[in-house]
C-alpha cells in the first residue's frame, strides 16, 4: 500500500526540510575548499596535502553509505538524521581547532585533519540514502523523482552560499570562523528536523522503531542493473568532487580571479545545480507515463551526462574566463539533472529497501569521490588542469553510456 495522497501538506513540509539539511550538508563539504586558501599557507600544506584531506572526507563518506541506509530502513529517517547532523556539525567545529588538538601533536596537522573530515564524511554519508527512505515513504510513485529531486537540489543553495559567504568571513573574520558558523547552522536545522519531522511507513505508522525485512543481499549482489547504475554514478561522483573540492580554487589559482570575486562566481555551477536537479527529476516522472519506466530514466540519465561532459570539455579548454565559468557551470548543472533518474531507479528497484539499496549507489558515487580529489592535482601537476579536466570529461560520457546496461523494471521481488 502507497502512503495517503491526502497527506499533501505535511509531504511538503518534510521536502522542504530535507532540502535544508541537503544544504547544511553541502556547505559543511565546500567550505574546507574555501578556507583551504588560508589553510594551506597557515599549515605549510600542500595541494596534494589537501587532496589527501579531501579524499578522507569522501572515504568516510563512502564506508558508511551502506549502513546509514539501513539505519534508515530500520530506525526511520527522522531519528538517524538528527542525530547525523548533530555529529557532523561537531566535526565540523573541530575542523577549525584540529591544531590544537592533541591529535596533532601525534600525527601532525595534516594527518590530524585526515582524522577529522574523515569522521566528519561518516557523520554526512546517512544522509542522502535516507533522503530517499524518506521520499520512497512520503511521496508516491508518480513523484518520487521529483521528491529526490527537491531534497537533493538543496545542495544548490548549501554550495552556491558557500564560497561567497565563506570567502567573506575568511577575510574579515579569519578562516575558523567559517567552520563554527556552519557547526551552528547544522546544529540549528538538526533541532527543527527533530522537532518537525517524524517517520512515515505505508499504512501511515509512525514509530520511532520500524520493523524492516531482512535485507535479500543475494538478489541485490546478483542485480545487473544495480551495479551498473553504482558504475555510473560512481562516473557522477567523481565529476562532481571536482566542483566541491577544486573549483574555488581552481578559479583563483589557474584562472586568476580574485578571492571573493571567486567566491561568487563560484557559486555558478551550485546555482545550475539548484535548477537543473528538480527539473531532471520532475521530467523523469512525467515521462514514465508516455515512455516507460525504463526510458524514461534512461533517457535522462544518458543526455544529462552527456551534455554534463561535453560542457566540461568545452570549459576547460576555451581560454575566456566567462565563457569557461558559463561552460563549467552549466556542465555542474546538466551533471546532477540525472540525480532524480539515479535515485528513482533504487526506489523503482525495491521501495521497502530504499535506504539499503541508496547507499549501495552511493556507494559508488564516493568511491569515484575518494579517487577525484587527490588525482585531479597529480593529474594538473603533470599535464596541466586542461588535461585534467577534460579527462573528468571523459569520465562523465562514460556514465552516460553504462546507463545503457540500467534496467529499472528489474524489481527485486523478494524486496516486497
Amino acid at each position: 500500500m502507497e502512503p495517503d495522497t491526502s497527506t499533501t501538506q505535511p509531504r511538503w513540509g518534510i521536502l522542504a526540510l530535507l532540502f535544508a539539511i541537503s544544504a547544511v550538508t553541502y556547505m559543511d563539504r565546500v567550505n574546507i575548499s574555501v578556507t583551504a586558501r588560508q589553510m594551506m599557507p597557515a599549515y605549510g600544506l600542500t595541494d596534494q596535502d589537501m587532496g589527501y584531506i579531501f579524499s578522507a572526507f569522501v572515504f568516510g563518506y563512502a564506508l558508511c553509505q551502506i549502513p546509514g541506509g539501513r539505519l534508515g530502513d530500520r530506525w526511520g529517517a527522522r531519528l538517524v538524521l538528527a542525530c547525523a547532523l548533530v555529529w557532523w556539525s561537531l566535526f565540523t567545529a573541530l575542523t577549525a581547532l584540529v591544531a590544537t588538538l592533541p591529535l596533532a601533536t601525534l600525527v601532525g596537522v595534516v594527518g590530524a585533519l585526515v582524522i577529522v573530515r574523515f569522521f566528519l564524511g561518516v557523520g554526512e554519508a546517512v544522509a542522502l540514502p535516507n533522503f530517499n527512505r524518506a521520499v520512497a515513504d512520503w511521496m508516491p510513485p508518480g513523484q518520487r523523482g521529483l521528491g529526490i529531486g527537491i531534497a537533493i537540489g538543496g545542495i544548490g543553495v548549501g554550495a552556491a552560499i558557500t564560497p561567497p559567504l565563506a570567502s567573506w568571513v575568511m577575510v574579515n573574520y579569519h578562516w575558523q570562523s567559517v567552520f563554527y558558523l556552519s557547526a551552528l547552522v547544522g546544529l540549528v536545522v538538526a533541532l527543527l528536523w527533530l522537532l518537525c519531522s517524524h517517520n512515515r511507513r505505508s499504512g501511515g505508522g509512525t514509530k520511532a522503531e520500524i520493523i524492516s525485512p531482512p535485507i535479500p543481499w543475494g538478489q541485490i549482489l546478483h542485480s545487473r542493473s544495480l551495479w551498473w547504475l553504482v558504475a555510473s554514478y560512481a562516473c557522477l561522483g567523481y565529476v562532481a568532487y571536482i566542483y566541491m573540492s577544486w573549483f574555488y580554487l581552481y578559479l583563483v589559482n589557474v584562472r586568476g580571479i580574485d578571492l571573493l570575486r571567486g567566491g561568487w562566481l563560484a557559486a555558478g555551477p551550485f546555482l545550475a545545480i539548484l535548477v537543473f536537479c528538480p527539473l531532471g527529476g520532475w521530467i523523469t516522472d512525467r515521462l514514465v507515463p508516455t515512455l516507460g519506466l525504463k526510458t524514461a530514466r534512461l533517457s535522462i540519465g544518458m543526455i544529462g551526462m552527456g551534455l554534463a561532459g561535453g560542457l566540461i570539455a568545452v570549459g576547460a579548454w576555451v581560454e575566456s574566463q566567462t565563457l569557461a565559468i558559463v561552460c563549467l557551470s552549466l556542465g555542474a548543472g546538466w551533471l546532477y539533472f540525472t540525480v532524480g533518474a539515479y535515485w528513482s531507479v533504487t526506489t523503482d528497484l525495491s521501495k521497502t529497501h530504499a535506504g539499503t539499496l541508496s547507499g549501495v549507489m552511493n556507494t559508488g558515487a564516493n568511491i569515484g569521490g575518494v579517487i577525484s580529489p587527490s588525482l585531479t592535482p597529480w593529474l594538473a601537476d603533470h599535464w596541466g588542469w586542461t588535461a585534467s579536466l577534460l579527462f573528468a570529461a571523459g569520465i562523465a560520457l562514460f556514465g552516460g553510456l553504462m546507463w545503457m546496461k540500467v534496467d529499472p523494471e528489474e524489481t527485486l521481488r523478494d524486496c516486497e
